[in-house]
């Protein structure tokens, strides 16, 4: 009983209903001490429970009635509300793992160890559901982490740490309804409120073992009438319970054959063969008869070497396969002669490390009271009043989603420990991400994951809540489940190696180009959405041709790459050089004229200034050339629209008009489905030989120009030579 309790002073009433008698206990918590101020043992008058199960709810309650009567007679109170234990006959536990891996490496948080706790548990409660051979419905009461582990190691604690793999071992511990409804209704005939609901083990080791000797690896085996109840303890928890269907009473029924008597006649000649040597009484003839107590120890040897094979088995399947370090032995059944000795044999070790716990643990233990009862009978009872103090262990009933629940309470019950036991999914608590997309990008496997859905909506009595609001008894929680997210999404022009985009040299301009991409064998551009499956080739190199294509400038001959004369077909990788005649031989006779200008204008300019008039000059006669004008309609285009745009009866079939501003005035391009920059020359009186070494000036929208990018409506656009410094 390290540290300070709750409710100190209050006084509690403790009841152990066991298969053979019921033993109440009134105390108070003061301090580390608890106070017995009255006790009471009676045994059932007719065989009302069978290994630990109660069959006869009545003759129970009439059991318990007495029971309290004469408690409350001794301190003079009135008692209403009662501490009971569940016998281990009836718990389950299921020992599980889980583990979480993350996309990435992050930061755990509180969050993702309570859903690893929660998934654990689901889990526990599938395998439970999996290996449960009855109909009876059960309810998880608990669980205990035993073990963490991050990235495959063991850790004692996860918050904080960064990690891309959590895991968890956990025991969860699950109690039959039936057996729960039993023990309430047989209360609630001696007109008893059930204030607080703990586990026999657990009751047990309150006081046979302190919590400074929990380090330790140890056995409890509380051996009642009916069952032999078994817990271990290491680091500092209770990381097992078990239970083998064998104790006292078996030990009494080979009595009772052997002497021919009734079980009760039995059951009293196993008690005095513990204190005297000859013990007398009647067979079921109405005959004296005597036997010793040796007599009585020989008759049960069998049996009690069987018992302890037993429970010495059940430790080490508890324990990992191995012996415990010391075993405490509480319980009526467990006084029986020879019975530490063979359970030290059976499990190898010395014999002193086993031993019954009476008197010797009841150390911070006050007995007001007059003959009290200090043996290893009081520890179970005892240790439900002390549980009363550690945590309100009760069955509360609420809403959840729309349905009625019973909750076995820890005293911190939350929603999401009513998820739990409503069997809400797991994966329905949180947020789950859409359909994956995946799809092959040269020869290798690429997967997009989807979109993070939204989170479940909780709300408690009709305010919004989270995982861990705590819930009461009569409480109203409603869970709207978390969504999917949306599927993966993804344009060609999204993947990382189509976005690099290639750096070509095309008639002396610097070009940066998108890379080209075939899915499924066909051409797609970087607007193409990606599907299930899709088989992507992105393309590292253009022809010629594409390029030409791209760039929408007519291809003739005298093709060079890398200044190596080369074909249509030609492969242009990252930095290489193209350029090519932009006429076509079936083009007429004044575009000819207009391409062989002299060779100081464009093919070999004076200095660096007069090659940048000469690209622009090669755009614009390609321009030209596509241009739907006559020769003679020539000089029309050249001349700006003067404020207002031009009137125009609608653009052709399958082309577009636009309105630009140039050098402050408005001009209309018309003609062609789309536009670039080296469009403007067609409409615009500038002229390109005027250059006397000097630079041209290009800006779009304030901002450098590239001559062949495209060009929109209301554009703002500047074209002037650039002086030269003197």
């Amino acid at each position: 009983m390290a540290g300070v309790r709750e409710n100190q002073g209050q006084m509690v009433f403790g009841l152990d209903i066991g298969t053979r008698s019921i033993v109440g206990t009134v105390g108070y918590l003061e301090g580390v001490k608890f106070h017995v101020v009255a006790q009471c043992v009676k045994e059932h008058e007719t065989r009302a429970m069978l290994d630990g199960q109660i069959h006869d709810i009545g003759k129970v309650g009439e059991t318990i009635a007495a029971v309290k009567a004469e408690l409350e007679y001794r301190p003079n109170r009135n008692l209403t509300e009662v501490c009971i234990a569940a016998a281990g006959r009836v718990l389950k536990t299921v020992t599980t793992a889980v583990e979480q891996v993350f996309d990435s490496e992050r930061e755990i948080g509180s969050d993702d160890i309570y859903a690893l706790a929660m998934a654990g548990v689901e889990k526990a409660y599938m395998e439970f559901q999996e290996h449960n051979d009855t109909e009876l419905k059960f309810y998880c009461v608990g669980y205990t982490p035993i073990r963490f582990y991050m990235n495959g190691y063991q850790i004692s604690n996860l918050e904080g740490h960064k990690a891309k793999q959590i895991g968890i071992e956990l025991i969860a511990t699950f109690l039959p309804d039936d057996v729960v409804d039993g023990l309430y209704k047989a209360v609630e005939l001696a007109d008893l409120h059930v204030a607080n609901l703990t586990l026999e083990p657990i009751a047990a080791i309150q006081v046979a073992i302190p919590e400074k000797f929990r380090m330790l690896n140890m056995a409890l085996v509380d051996v009642g009438a009916g069952t032999s109840d078994i817990s271990i303890t290491k680091e500092g928890t209770i990381t097992a319970y078990g239970m083998i269907p064998v104790a006292g009473d078996s030990l009494t029924e080979i009595i009772q054959q052997h002497c021919l008597v009734e079980f009760d006649t039995a059951e009293q000649i196993k008690r005095k063969s513990g204190e005297q040597e000859i013990v007398e009484y009647l067979d079921i003839m109405g005959l004296p008869q005597t036997i010793t107590a040796q007599e009585v120890q020989a008759l049960m040897e069998d049996s009690v070497s069987s018992m302890t094979r037993q429970v010495a088995e059940c430790i080490r399947n508890l324990n990992g396969d191995k012996p415990v370090s010391a075993v405490f032995v509480v319980g009526g059944g467990g006084m029986v002669p020879g019975y530490t000795e063979k359970l030290a044999q059976e499990l190898g070790i010395v014999k002193e490390r086993v031993a019954i716990r009476g008197q010797e643990v009841m150390q911070s233990i006050i007995f007001d009271m007059d003959n009290p009862i200090k043996d290893s009978l009081m520890v179970t009872p005892i240790g439900i009043c002390l549980s009363y103090y550690e945590q309100s262990n009760n069955f509360i009933f609420l809403e959840f989603n729309g349905n009625r629940m019973k909750l076995y309470d820890n005293g911190k019950l939350t929603v999401a420990d009513a998820a739990v036991q409503g069997q809400f999914p797991n994966a329905s608590l949180f947020p789950k991400r859409g359909e994956a997309l995946t799809f092959m990008v040269n020869g290798k496997p690429r997967i997009i994951r989807g979109e993070q859905g939204e989170s479940c909506v909780i709300k408690v009595n009709d305010v919004e809540a989270d995982l861990y609001t705590q819930v009461h008894s009569g409480d109203r929680i409603h869970i709207t489940p978390s969504t999917a997210g949306g599927p993966a999404t993804m344009e060609l022009g999204g993947l990382t190696e189509f976005g690099e985009g290639l750096t070509l040299y095309v008639h002396a301009k610097k070009m940066e180009m998108p890379k080209c991409a075939t899915v499924n064998g066909k051409r797609e551009n970087e607007f193409y959405r990606i599907q299930e499956n899709d088989d992507i080739q992105i393309h590292n190199y253009y022809t010629v041709e594409e390029i030409a294509q791209f760039l929408d400038l007519p291809l003739g001959d005298s093709i060079f790459v890398n200044d190596t004369p080369a074909k249509a077909d030609t492969r242009v990788y990252e930095n290489f050089t193209v350029t090519w005649d932009l006429t076509k031989k079936e083009e007429s006779e004044v575009v000819t004229e207009v391409i062989e200008q002299p060779e100081s204008a464009i093919m070999e300019p004076e200095s660096v200034n007069d090659a940048e008039t000469a690209v622009v000059q090669e755009a614009v006669i390609a321009e030209e050339n596509q241009a739907d004008t006559s020769v003679e309609n020539t000089s029309e285009a050249e001349s700006p629209v003067q404020a207002a745009p031009q009137v125009s009866a609608g653009p052709k079939a399958g082309t577009t008009e636009i309105i630009v501003i140039v050098n402050n005035q408005s001009y209309l391009l018309t003609g062609k489905l789309q536009y670039v920059f080296v469009d403007v020359f067609s409409v615009i009186n500038f002229d390109l030989k005027a250059s006397g070494g000097r630079g041209i000036v290009t800006t779009l929208n304030g901002r450098p120009a590239e001559f062949m990018e495209p060009i929109h409506e209301g554009d703002v656009i500047e074209i002037y030579w650039k002086e030269k410094v003197r």
